[in-house]
Formats: structure tokens, C-alpha cells, sequence
């Protein structure tokens, strides 16, 4: 990604990515933990800190909002898999509105961490929490699928492609199952045909900036 660089009056430079992620840094407790809030459900407006990593680019608020309105009533009672789950915004977001329960992978320790502090602050049952290698995990046959996957990888390392083959093979979806992406590129038909083993249809897709974000829904033939 580029940035886009602005001059203020000042004669100053400051740099856009053109993405609103609403993300501080939280000065008082380190220059390397940031934090985003929740928008929705009965946590909204509560913040969360999160450690900063190589790669971690959390979900702002913009898509998120958008990302929950195309979900409406498809949140509660649901359950999640959140294979890559950062900060976990998107997790947070899903159990405030009702989901019943969501899995979280995420590999680094020092982001795990961070997760594991933010689940309990919350209070919450609702959660799994994995310090795992996403692809790793996934790679065992599991025995209940998930309703709702959010696929958000770290950019660049095409993870994408076999991280949608595991889910096909490996029992992590159903028919009704749908799919959030997240990439630096367009999801298109003719990708989803080549690693899913199902039926889809991209219900929505936009972009914001540089991240392109869709949401797939398997269908039964």
C-alpha cells in the first residue's frame, strides 16, 4: 500500500492510507498498544487495546459498520471463526450483537496476549481463544462447522486461497454458511470456484481505500 501525503497549514506532512480505522495510540501505557472501540450491541462504545504487530491492520469502524448492516439478523445465535483475529474487532463486534460463540486463531504472542486481556475485561463465555498458526490449525478435520467465517489475513502472503481450501476440506463450513473477506485485492467468482468447494454467491463487495471487503454465502444445489 502507498500512502496518500497531505501538507497542513502548518507546512507539516501527515499521511493517509484512506482508511478510517479509528485506532489511538494509547500513550500512557506504551507507544506500541493502540486501541478501537466497539459500535454496536451491548458493549458499544467500550475500548479495547490491542498490541501492534507486523501486519495487524484491524478492521475500522467504517467497514465494520457497513460489514454488520449487510449481516443484520444473521448475527445472533451464530457462531464465528475467526481464523486471523488480530485485535479481534470483528469477534467483539459479532458476540456484542448476539453471536453465540466465536473461535479465535492468532499466532502472535504478543497480540495474543492482547486478546486474551480484552475477553476477559468483557466477561465473556463466549469465546475460544487459540495462540495457534492459522493454516496449521486448520489443517485437522473438525466436527462442527461454523455459521459465519471473517477471513481477514495479514496483506501479501496469499493466504487467502489455501486458507478458503481448508475450510472446504475440512469441515469448517456448512451449506448455509457465509464468508467475510478482507484482502488487497477483488474477491471474484472465478477465485471462489477455484478453492471453495461449494456452491457461493458474493452478496455484497466494496472497497474502502486499499482493502477490498465482500461477504460470500454458500448455497445448497
Amino acid at each position: 500500500m502507498y500512502p496518500t501525503i497531505y501538507i497542513g497549514k502548518s507546512g507539516q506532512k501527515s499521511r493517509s492510507w484512506g482508511i478510517n480505522l479509528s485506532i489511538k495510540k494509547n500513550k500512557s501505557r506504551s507507544p506500541e498498544i493502540s486501541s478501537l472501540r466497539i459500535i454496536g450491541g451491548r458493549w458499544r462504545s467500550r475500548k479495547i487495546s490491542f498490541a501492534e504487530a507486523p501486519g495487524l491492520r484491524p478492521t475500522g469502524e467504517r467497514i465494520r459498520e457497513t460489514l454488520f448492516n449487510w449481516l443484520q439478523f444473521d448475527i445472533a445465535d451464530k457462531t464465528i471463526l475467526d481464523p486471523f483475529a488480530g485485535s479481534g474487532a470483528l469477534s467483539l463486534e459479532a458476540i456484542s450483537r448476539g453471536a453465540k460463540k466465536a473461535c479465535l486463531i492468532e499466532k502472535n504472542r504478543k497480540v495474543f496476549k492482547s486478546l486474551e486481556s480484552n475477553f476477559k475485561l468483557l466477561d465473556s463465555l463466549q469465546y475460544q481463544l487459540n495462540n495457534s498458526d492459522s493454516i496449521i490449525f486448520l489443517d485437522k478435520q473438525n466436527n462442527n462447522p461454523f455459521d459465519l467465517v471473517f477471513l481477514d489475513p495479514p496483506f501479501n502472503q496469499n493466504l487467502i486461497p489455501m486458507t478458503l481450501k481448508l475450510l472446504s476440506q475440512k469441515n469448517y463450513l456448512h451449506n448455509e454458511s457465509q464468508i467475510y473477506i478482507e484482502s488487497e485485492y477483488e474477491i471474484t467468482p472465478t477465485l471462489l470456484e477455484n478453492h471453495l468447494e461449494y456452491d457461493c454467491r458474493i452478496r455484497k463487495q466494496k472497497k474502502s481505500g486499499n482493502v477490498h471487503y465482500c461477504l460470500i454465502s454458500l448455497e445448497v444445489t
